[in-house]
């Protein structure tokens, strides 16, 4: 079943309400805006909800709200240490920026991600010489 994209009224709400700044960096992740702090995605929309990383303690305060669900991608998969606002509408803004000043506080302590080395293609020679190899064991 194809993912639901998120509405544009979600998307502006996002933009408007995500902070930005030189260690927040926007970016798109399965199609879905997201904001990420040194590596760390914090937030983002995810269909027609908006998804917080939260330390334990705060997850816990977050899923006694309304509307407040554990975050799963697919049923039965939920991913560790996020949680997710099903209806951010209903939640307000107040509320949801309240949640995602602590999702980045959380998120700004955690280790910085390497980024992920590049991948380097075979090319036409690593090829050619697999081909050679290939033959020469017939």
């Amino acid at each position: 079943m194809p993912w639901e994209k998120s509405s544009a009224d979600l998307v502006r709400l996002f933009q408007q309400i995500v902070p930005t700044g030189p260690t927040v960096q926007h970016k798109q992740m399965f199609g879905y805006p997201c904001a990420f702090v040194n590596g760390n995605l914090f937030t983002g929309l995810f269909q027609q909800g908006m998804i917080f990383r939260l330390s334990p303690s705060d997850q816990a305060a977050f899923l006694d709200q309304p509307g407040a669900v554990q975050f799963a991608p697919m049923p039965g998969r939920s991913m560790k240490g996020y949680v997710m606002f099903s209806d951010p509408f209903a939640a307000g803004e107040e509320t949801l920026g309240d949640w995602l000043k602590c999702a980045l506080q959380f998120a700004s302590r955690l280790p910085p991600k390497e980024k992920a080395a590049a991948k380097k293609s075979p090319g036409k020679k690593s090829a050619q010489k697999k081909a050679i190899k290939k033959r020469a064991t017939r």
